[in-house]
C-alpha cells in the first residue's frame, strides 16, 4: 500500500545514455515507493517513443507517458512524451505543450524542472543525469532556488558528461553522485 507524499516529487532529466543511466535508476524502487517521478528524455519527434513500455517491463512502479490535465500520482512513474514539453502545474496535475523547444528540445528538461520547482519546493529531488547538451542546467538552478534537492550525475562517470557539468556550473552546491549513490538518494527522498 503507497502512502502519498503529496508535498514530494523526483524529477530526472537525461539525454545521450538515458536508457542506461534511467536503467540503474527506476528499477531500483521499491513497489511502494510512495513519490512521484517525472522524467523527461530527449527522443527525436519523428520516432515512436518506447521508453514507457521498456520501463513498464523492468520497474515495479507503473510506468507511463501521461495524459494533458492528469493528477500526479504517487508511486507512479511518468515520461514526457515526445515532442511534448511536460510542466508541473501548481494543482499538481501535468500540462502537456506544444511550445516552441527550449535548449533545442521538446520535451524540455529546464520546463520540467523549472515548473516541478514552483509547485514542490522544498520537497522536490531533482537530478541531471548524462546527455550531451545544456538542458537541465537552468532547471537545475530553479530548484535549488526553491530549496529542492539538486543532483547531478557525476560526470566522471556519465556516458555523456556535458550536461552534468552544465548543471554544476549552474548550480555548483548540487550533490555529485555515481549512479547507485543516486539510487539510494532516491530511496532516501521518500523518507
Amino acid at each position: 500500500m503507497i502512502t502519498p507524499a503529496p508535498d514530494r516529487a523526483v524529477v530526472l532529466g537525461a539525454s545521450a545514455g538515458a536508457v542506461q543511466a534511467l536503467s540503474r535508476l527506476l528499477p531500483a524502487l521499491p513497489r511502494d515507493y510512495p513519490l512521484p517521478v517525472l522524467v523527461v528524455v530527449h527522443v527525436p519527434p519523428q520516432r515512436r517513443n518506447v521508453l514507457a513500455e521498456l520501463f513498464a517491463a523492468k520497474c515495479r512502479l507503473a510506468v507511463r507517458e501521461p495524459d494533458d490535465k492528469e493528477p500526479i500520482a504517487p508511486g507512479t512513474i511518468l515520461f514526457a512524451p515526445p515532442d511534448y514539453h511536460m510542466l508541473v502545474e501548481a494543482d499538481r496535475t501535468v500540462s502537456l505543450s506544444v511550445e516552441g523547444p527550449v535548449q533545442f528540445s521538446r520535451p524540455s528538461i529546464d520546463v520540467l524542472f523549472e515548473t516541478a520547482a514552483d509547485a514542490y519546493g522544498t520537497g522536490l529531488t531533482a537530478a541531471v543525469l548524462t546527455g550531451a547538451n545544456h538542458d537541465g542546467a537552468e532547471g537545475l538552478r530553479a530548484v535549488a532556488e526553491a530549496g529542492g534537492t539538486a543532483l547531478v550525475e557525476d560526470p566522471a562517470s556519465a556516458a555523456y558528461p556535458v550536461m552534468p557539468l552544465a548543471a554544476l556550473a549552474l548550480v555548483p552546491s548540487a550533490k555529485i553522485l555515481p549512479l547507485e549513490a543516486l539510487a539510494r538518494r532516491l530511496l532516501d527522498a521518500a523518507g
